[in-house]
Formats: C-alpha cells, structure tokens, sequence
C-alpha cells in the first residue's frame, strides 16, 4: 500500500465513522477495532482451506505507488453507496481490505502492473451505484476463489515484507507445495484516519494459492525478487 492510498483508506474510514457517529471516540476509530492478539497465531506460516468469497473488486493497471490511491478511493467510495453497511451500528468497522497481484511481478514493468483491490460484500448487494472510475480503473462484483492457500502473518512495514515471503516460499516447499498464481495481500492493522502510525506495528497477512507439487518435480518456491512491496513507502 502506498503512502497516498493508506491516505485514502484513513478518509473513507473516517467517512463511514461521521456518517455512523458524530461522537464517535476517535481513539477507538483509530484502532479500526482489529486486535492484534486474534491474528498472533498466523505468525506461523500454514496451510488451509479458505473458501470463495464474494467482493466489491476495483482493478487498476499501473503502477501501484501512481494509481493506488485511485484505486483504493474507489472501492470505498463503492462500499459506503453500494449499501454494505446500511444497518451497521455505531462503531462499525469496514471489513479488512485486501488486494492481488498477477504472477510474475518479476519480470513486468511496474507501470503494467494489474491490481486487484477488494472488500467483501454481503449478498444483499447484487449491483453497483453509478460511478465514475478514473482511466484505468474498473468496478465488479466479483468472486475471489481461494481452494487451498498458504498464509502468514507480516508484522511491520509494508517495504519490509520480503523476509517474510521468504519465509512462507520456504514452508511452502518443505510441506510438499508449490504456489499457483499471484500474490495476496489482506491490511490487518495499518494506516487509520489518525495518522500513519508505528510501520512497526502493522499487520498484513501474505497470502498465495498452493497445490501439491506433482511427483517427481522439484517445488517451485515463491519469486525471490521484485513483490507488491517493493519501493512501497514505510
């Protein structure tokens, strides 16, 4: 995420907190209601079945540190007129977006780049408002299939992922794996309307779909280089 779409996701949470709450404490606001301590245990990489789930999808092409914040300004812009919230009670929290990234970041300009920026949705909501999407950004509905996936929990800057997808490519490998298409983010804890925070203390769970690796193939393991984190601000 870059720094001016983590400014965006503070102003559409902001947005959604005055319409909930003119009172609302804006400490709290500032927590966005995630405890860190219920995602603690995906600091262990894993493996497991996740299932498909229905989301407001935003695609941009592009580099992301250019139209991310379009992006990004978007899919809350959708969320909030689309009725996903219509009945929340005060203190409502936007569910946990998310994005991917094609396979082969590696070896693609970043200006060629295709981001898929989400937020699930409740069923009720079958269409999109009416919108204007800026040039390279399109809105769906949209199904994001999962199967089996392997996951891990990144605990500090988003510039300083590697490691951890390093890690998880690893695991991958050793339990018998090999990942199928592209890269996964979901912004547990980041930026909030408050400011930026402590990049410390952010949590981003990694996430890419895996299959068996076939008898007799060495595993493939994750791209040892260039990632949706690469030259992205702390």
């Amino acid at each position: 995420m870059t720094r001016r779409a983590a400014s965006v996701l503070r102003s559409a949470h902001l947005l959604l907190a005055w319409s909930l709450s003119a009172a609302a404490d804006a400490a709290d606001l500032g927590a966005q209601g995630v405890d860190p301590a219920a995602y603690e245990h995906l600091v262990e990489p894993r493996i497991v079945e996740r299932a498909d789930e229905r989301v407001l999808e935003v695609r941009a092409v592009g580099d992301p540190d250019e139209i991310g914040d379009a992006a990004f300004g978007l899919l809350f812009q959708l969320y909030f007129s689309s009725g996903a919230a219509t009945g929340a009670a005060t203190g409502f929290t936007p569910p946990v977006a998310r994005a991917r990234w094609q396979d082969g970041l590696d070896r693609i300009p970043r200006g060629e780049w295709i981001g898929r920026y989400a937020l699930p949705i409740p069923e009720a909501v079958h269409s999109l408002p009416e919108h204007t999407a800026p040039d390279g950004v399109t809105a769906s509905i949209a199904t994001w299939e999962y199967g089996t996936v392997a996951e891990i929990l990144h605990i500090g800057p988003y510039d300083a992922e590697r490691p951890t997808i390093e890690r998880l490519g690893a695991f991958v490998e050793t339990e018998g794996y090999e990942t199928v298409g592209g890269h996964e983010e979901e912004y547990v804890l980041g930026p909030t309307m408050a400011g930026p925070g402590d990049p410390d203390e952010y949590r981003t769970i990694l996430r890419y779909g895996v299959r068996p690796t076939p008898s007799g193939r060495a595993p493939a393991v994750l791209p040892s280089t260039a990632s949706p984190a690469a030259g992205r601000s702390r």
